[in-house]
């Protein structure tokens, strides 16, 4: 029996999905990709704004219609936050949240036997654990993602995740590298460390956030340590000097800013001033010359004015950021932020989400425009005959290099020649090999 997974939001959804997909293979299930004709379709929902909960309702439409005899699951943070709403959802024969996934397979099966719709979201509870969880692979050859925290209980003013999430928790440093040496051996290079609040890793087991970054750097085998998103007051230059002594470790920054003017950010409670914030890029930017710093700016924020709008504009010109992810705020129901009566117009928000999108593509393009003439090492990620090798520099740059042959799992020295599109062009200057027989030579290019 075949089923199909599709996956909304962000890489710790991707993430779980992956581990869902591995329990119905178990199970004895058959994993199709989505668009394939299959039996079971799983929907594993996001709801971070509003717009994510309306994809997910198109989404369970639209596989109804086209998989009319289908079993339709409705999982996620969706359910999990707004548990009446999505209940009822006819489309769904069955609803569960962000908990018991391994449940899901034996759910399908009991489904399958006597057809009874069933909506199982159980509640999370203070004190409760990690649950168990290990990808064996992913989509990608080179680059996984691993799952190494759970939960938020920072409660921004806008946000509905600490609901659909539950308290912090988090996996054992042993557990992070075990996983990580299974997916080395599996041909896996780079790894991508996801939660939902990242930072706090560690607080539920009486270590910190740099434990299981090194846990994941010791693991033999794999050469990149990625993060995934950051709340910036919890990083110090202490975490900094210790990040950039970790060799595999990548200086590739995503520091969650939302807003450029302190009073947006107090009526958000986010824990920072927008100087504060400024002081930790230029820090990151002092101790990782190569490195990047990328962000997600909201704009439209109830009571949000033209002069705080523009704060942060200057703001996002000011910091040099790499990439800046423009989202305009949409009110989530149970959070004291969609209770303001300041709400701002759709028009309004519309048209600030367009300057401020035309400001971060300004940055793009100077940021892509100072890596040219640099040597950056590339991890090669894909293979696309007669259209080169694509891959990442450790900044997380992407990088295009005319080649006709098959570069994927290698790293290669290469030189950035030129922008092309949202990357970078470049051309090989030596393979890791040829740098590591330089070395014993004691005749290492002192330009590499």
């Amino acid at each position: 029996m075949k089923v199909a997974f599709h996956t909304l939001g962000c890489k710790v959804n991707q993430y779980e999905s992956q581990i869902m997909a591995q329990q119905f293979s178990r199970e004895g299930f058959c994993v199709v990709p989505p668009g394939c004709e299959a039996q079971i379709q799983v929907v594993n929902s996001c709801t971070v704004t509003a717009q994510s909960d309306k994809k997910s309702r198109q989404l369970l439409h639209r596989l109804r219609r086209e998989h009319p005899g289908s079993v339709i699951v409705l999982t996620g943070c969706f359910p999990q936050a707004y548990p009446g709403e999505a209940a009822a959802l006819p489309e769904a024969d069955l609803v569960t949240g962000t908990l018991g996934r391994g449940a899901l397979p034996g759910l399908v099966r009991q489904f399958l036997a006597d057809g009874l719709r069933r909506v199982e979201i159980p509640s999370h509870q203070p004190g409760e654990a990690f649950e168990p969880m290990a990808a064996t692979g992913h989509e990608q050859h080179t680059r996984a993602f691993v799952k190494i925290q759970d939960g938020c209980q920072r409660y921004c003013s806008y946000c509905i995740i600490p609901k659909a999430r539950g308290p912090v928790r988090s996996k054992p440093p042993e557990l992070i590298r075990r996983e990580l040496e299974g997916l080395a051996a599996r041909g896996y290079r780079e790894a991508v460390l996801v939660g939902i609040d990242l930072p706090s890793y560690g607080r539920d087991l009486g270590l910190g956030f740099l434990d299981g970054v090194r846990a994941a750097c010791q693991a033999p085998g794999i050469s990149r340590v990625r993060l995934g998103s950051l709340e910036p007051d919890l990083l110090s230059a202490r975490d900094l000097d210790e990040l950039a002594a970790l060799p595999a470790f990548c200086p590739q920054f995503h520091l969650s800013l939302q807003s450029g003017s302190d009073g947006v950010l107090r009526r958000m409670n986010r824990h920072y001033t927008a100087a504060e914030y400024l002081g930790l890029v230029r820090l990151i930017q002092q101790k990782f010359p190569a490195g990047a710093v990328t962000t997600d700016m909201m704009v439209g924020f109830p009571g949000e004015t033209e002069e705080e709008f523009l704060q942060s504009l200057e703001f996002v010109r000011q910091a040099g950021f790499a990439r800046v992810h423009v989202f305009a705020y949409s009110p989530r129901p149970g959070t004291p932020a969609a209770a303001r009566p300041d709400q701002i117009p759709p028009p309004v928000k519309e048209e600030r989400s367009r300057r401020m999108a035309e400001a971060a593509a300004e940055m793009r393009s100077a940021f892509l425009l100072r890596q040219v003439g640099s040597r950056q090492r590339v991890l090669f990620e894909r293979y696309r005959p007669g259209a080169g090798a694509p891959g990442y520099t450790p900044n997380y740059t992407p990088v295009l290099v005319e080649t006709p042959d098959d570069l994927r799992g290698m790293e290669y020295l290469v030189e950035l020649s030129g922008v092309s599109g949202d990357g970078c062009t470049g051309r090989i200057i030596a393979s890791e090999q040829s740098e590591a027989n330089a070395s014993e030579r004691g005749g290492q290019d002192g330009s590499i």
